[in-house]
């Protein structure tokens, strides 16, 4: 072999291995981890050619993407276990969830639309409260 062949094929090599962690970083590498509770709005199957299950979740409060904007504040997130989706599907309305989650850089079509994925139902509770009626004044 000679010399500039073996130079080259060492840069193809390295050039290779750096698109490779680059990818594993940007779509398999865990950023964050975590729980986040709130009353699921949706759970859809949905897609063109990879059929992946979609969520949005309200949570309390309200955020703000611009001064002087409020926004509910939502969570959308992707559901890979289809056991997992279809305990969602099947919730009443009025159930306060809490969703355990892994959060990626970026999101790949086989696995979702969102970076947030859900792993697990961490607990359900019932949230509706009977207000009790006042006298009119």
């Amino acid at each position: 072999m000679t010399k500039k062949r073996k130079i080259f094929t060492i840069t193809i090599v390295i050039v290779l291995i750096i698109i490779a962690t680059a990818f594993y970083i940007r779509y398999y590498f865990v950023f964050g981890e975590g729980v986040k509770t709130g009353q699921l709005n949706y759970v859809v199957k949905k897609g063109y050619i990879f059929k992946t299950y979609e969520g949005k979740m309200i949570q309390s409060g309200f955020q703000a993407t611009q001064p002087g904007a409020i926004q509910s504040n939502e969570f959308i997130f992707s559901i890979q276990n289809q056991k997992i989706a279809d305990s969602l599907m099947r919730m009443k309305e009025g159930k306060e969830i809490a969703l355990y989650y892994k959060e990626y850089f970026g999101a790949i079509p086989w696995r979702g639309y969102s970076k947030y994925i859900v792993d697990s139902i961490v607990s359900v509770r019932d949230v509706r409260q009977t207000i009790p009626l006042t006298e009119s004044y």
